[in-house]
């Protein structure tokens, strides 16, 4: 049986990485807004809303498909937000899709490409994206596109409205476990730049770990370690 609501052993760790996760940044009108696909579709739905606030002039979805995308989104994560931007309100000479990316370094390189071949100047855009996915899509973008003034959006929700529009507790504390992995993985390989991880953040993610929260991990790759103590 799918499990919807959080299970309260687990509500402050699974709370740390979730706010750890999260930028929400200020937002201000800039070039072009990025939505990053996903399985969640209410990243087409918030960037619809941001284009409709006049945020930006031009909205680029990126994406083809993930083993937790393909089922939800049998054509393509960007094809499918296209399509569900379109129905929000968005018109379509205002959207491009990129429809070949399966990680976020792709989707990131292959917007600026796709843009460069359109002649678009890009000096500050936009990311739109899962609300946990906000600090790893950022530190991706200092690296394959930096010089870009970079801000980052997603649906203002509560976790606890956020699983329950996901429908899958355990799927959403997975993700989360996994993208906190690949914070300090992706910087120690050269993919995106590094990103400071409190203690609090490391602990909880190994509890989480721990408790079995586990099948988006990146296996053989080392752990997140807790200092044994600080130098004072």
């Amino acid at each position: 049986m799918v499990v919807t609501r959080l299970p309260e052993v687990l509500r402050r760790d699974v709370l740390t990485l979730w706010e750890y996760h999260r930028i929400d940044s200020d937002l201000r009108p800039v070039d072009v807004g990025i939505g990053l696909g996903s399985h969640d579709p209410g990243v087409a739905v918030h960037a619809a809303d941001l284009y409709r606030r006049g945020l930006f002039p031009l909205l680029v979805f990126t994406g083809a498909n993930a083993p937790t995308t393909v089922e939800r989104f049998p054509r393509g994560e960007a094809v499918h937000y296209r399509e569900i931007a379109l129905e929000h309100g968005v018109p379509d000479h205002a959207i491009r899709v990129e429809p070949k990316a399966t990680n976020t370094g792709e989707n990131l390189a292959f917007t600026r490409e796709l843009l460069e071949r359109e002649g678009v100047t890009v000096t500050s855009a936009i990311l739109i994206s899962r609300p946990y996915q906000q600090r790893r899509a950022l530190a991706t973008m200092l690296k394959i596109w930096p010089g870009v003034d970079t801000l980052c959006s997603a649906r203002p929700q509560p976790l606890d409205d956020y699983i329950a529009s996901i429908g899958d507790t355990d799927r959403v504390i997975n993700m989360l476990v996994g993208d906190t992995q690949r914070i300090e993985l992706y910087a120690r390989k050269g993919f995106a730049a590094p990103q400071p991880i409190p203690d609090t953040v490391r602990t909880a993610y190994q509890r989480l770990v721990a408790a079995g929260y586990a099948t988006r991990l990146i296996p053989d790759q080392p752990a997140l370690d807790v200092p044994a103590h600080r130098p004072g």
